[in-house]
């Protein structure tokens, strides 16, 4: 049986690790910053080294989620949850002998090239470029800087304490009602975005899953993890390649369809 810890696990793409799992022999135990009712977890500070070695005792594989998912916030809220707490992620990892680390990273890491402005982070000029796995880092926001951080931190620990890491660039996850809601309330190049970054609800399950279940030729390896958008440019080929990654939906499908 493989043990599966998930941070950020309240959230929503929690929910969706969560669910990804639910028939599976796999066995999941659940952090969240703070409790939560409709959830059995377990509280955990992540900028807490010590708590966090401790929460992973005998767990397998890490998802770890937990962060401060604002693209808008200012360096300061995002220092703890997204430097040192991403630091005692794989430091908690190696001392508990982990063997895989599947860090949530973003779109926002390589995406200021594809922005209207810096100011608007969650927008896409009229022809933007594609994006592969090995091209340079391209920041939008002091958001994705530390998402380039934990990328880059899941490297050094791939290389030098040999954990199979899966840096994994989520997209905007929502339902198809929520797509169509924001689409409805966007411009142009907000309408590009929401179009090009859409991750279904069962899409992310599904790269959840490979993510953290594929056998990895190779590590650390770097994952898009968006819907089968026809208007994307963050290309799957590598997540379908080396994840096995088989993404159902389109957002034209739910937009034009």
């Amino acid at each position: 049986m493989t043990n599966i810890a998930i941070t950020g696990a309240s959230g929503s793409v929690g929910r969706e690790a969560i669910e990804a799992f639910s028939e599976t022999d796999v066995e999941l135990t659940l952090f969240s910053h703070s409790e939560t009712e409709d959830l059995d977890t377990e509280t955990l500070e992540i900028a807490n080294r010590e708590a966090f070695v401790d929460a992973l005792e005998g767990q397998d594989v890490l998802i770890h989620l937990a962060a401060n998912p604002d693209p808008r916030a200012e360096w300061d809220a995002l220092s703890d949850p997204n430097v040192e707490g991403v630091y005692n992620a794989y430091a908690a990892a190696v001392e508990n002998d982990v063997q895989r680390v599947v860090f949530a990273s973003s779109n926002h890491a390589v995406n200021m090239g594809n922005t209207v402005s810096p100011i608007r982070p969650e927008s896409t000029v009229g022809k933007p470029d594609v994006v592969r796995t090995s091209d340079e880092m391209d920041p939008d926001t002091y958001y994705g800087v530390t998402k380039v951080f934990g990328e880059a931190m899941g490297y050094y620990y791939a290389k030098r304490h040999g954990i199979d890491v899966v840096n994994l660039r989520i997209g905007w996850l929502l339902t198809e009602a929520e797509l169509e809601d924001e689409v409805t309330d966007r411009d142009g190049a907000g309408e590009r975005y929401a179009r090009a970054m859409w991750l279904s609800p069962d899409d992310c399950q599904r790269v959840l899953y490979d993510a953290s279940m594929a056998t990895l030729e190779s590590t650390p390896v770097t994952a898009h993890g968006i819907s089968d958008n026809s208007e994307r440019f963050l290309s799957l080929s590598e997540t379908m390649l080396e994840l096995g990654y088989r993404p159902q939906d389109d957002s034209a499908d739910v937009l034009d369809g």
